[in-house]
């Protein structure tokens, strides 16, 4: 989503939290209620009258323009009442009560029917954003081979649902074939990075017969596509029949598995390569490594944003100490409480993407 779009939808989720509230659509009449009585009870020297005002101003908050314009009509009746009450009709204080209501609820007028354009306008936007959503980041399915998998994603920026990071699960003849990256920087140009990459490796992993061709195959697309600065780090596996793992590392934090005897340790790269994109400075490319899982084993791939969320100390979260909350029943519930204890780790909301991808190798 664009900045402008995820602006507005700032703006409507925080009107939608307001409409949400119990005593903001009853406010406009509580506050002419309360103006009436204070009115007809101090009597027309306090001057309260203009304030029957704030009605239509609290209507315009909520609700249509028509709504607005009833409550307006109110307000113009029970001030025309309480002028006349007091006394001062004809006169100077009785009219200006009068077009002072009549001005706020033409002003509340056009601030409804602003807001609900906005709304509209938004509304559009998060269609098209789901869409590209169900595009780049598509379900990945519940089960591939022998494997169970599970994902979780959190998009840093607010009212948005899609970012730099990237997953994708292929059932291929040679495997299961899996990756998890992340773009360098956020917005629409990371979100355009990430299809590139993505739209590379759906089709490699069908075609190709290894993880090294899959990578050569990201490498060249990346060196086409990426310009100035831009990379993606990105993890690669291949998981066969027989729990054997194979991995390709470009510069992505490494993943973490987890044993069924609760056993937790990292599956780092024999040596560091940088991230695809940054080819044309000539360093080795990654070389393949190898790991198995068991019935019951778990790999967990994640995104830097995982690792690096920080508390209110400044402390980094302790992935693989917090690993052991995904010994649970199903991947799903699993990843959930690993997600929730991130969060709550925070305390707030993330300040960058967080992707996590969990793979539980099953029985045959």
């Amino acid at each position: 989503m664009t900045g402008t779009a995820v602006q507005i939808g700032g703006a409507v989720l925080a009107e939608a939290a307001l409409r949400r509230s119990s005593l903001l659509p009853v406010m406009p009449y509580m506050v002419m209620a309360l103006v009436a009585v204070i009115d007809v009870t101090a009597g027309p020297a306090v001057g309260f009258l203009p304030l029957v005002s704030l009605g239509p101003a609290f209507a315009g908050l909520v609700g249509g323009w028509r709504r607005t314009a009833v409550i307006g009509g109110l307000a113009l009746f029970l001030c025309l009442g309480l002028a006349w009450y007091d006394g001062l009709l004809p006169g100077r204080r009785g009219f200006t009560a009068l077009a002072s209501v009549a001005g706020v609820t033409g002003a509340g007028l056009l601030a409804a029917i602003m807001r609900q354009r906005r709304e509209a306008e938004f509304a559009g936007v998060r269609a098209i954003a789901e869409v590209a959503q169900r595009v780049l980041l598509r379900p990945v399915p519940c089960r591939a081979g022998r494997l169970r998998v599970a994902v979780s994603y959190n998009s840093a920026l607010a009212g948005a649902r899609i970012g730099g990071d990237l997953y994708e699960v292929v059932a291929s003849p040679s495997g299961v074939r899996v990756i998890v990256g992340d773009v360098q920087g956020k917005g629409l140009e990371a979100v355009e990075t990430a299809a590139v990459v993505l739209g590379v490796f759906r089709e490699a992993a069908h075609d190709e017969p290894d993880l090294r061709s899959i990578g050569l195959r990201l490498e060249r697309a990346a060196d086409r596509e990426l310009y100035g600065e831009k990379f993606v780090t990105a993890a690669l596996a291949e998981v066969g029949d027989d729990g054997r793992v194979t991995l390709l590392n470009y510069g992505h934090p490494s993943p973490v598995v987890v044993r069924l005897d609760g056993t937790v340790r990292l599956a780092e790269p024999p040596r560091n390569a940088l991230p695809l994109g940054l080819g044309v400075l000539g360093t080795q490319r990654p070389e393949p490594y190898e790991t198995d899982l068991a019935t019951g084993d778990q790999m967990l791939f994640y995104t830097d944003g995982v690792t690096e969320a920080r508390d209110r100390r400044d402390r980094f979260y302790p992935l693989t100490e917090r690993a052991l909350l995904l010994m649970a029943p199903d991947p799903e519930t699993a990843l959930e409480r690993l997600r929730t204890d991130l969060v709550a780790h925070v305390q707030g909301p993330l300040q960058d993407d967080a992707a996590m991808l969990l793979l539980r190798y099953q029985e045959g």
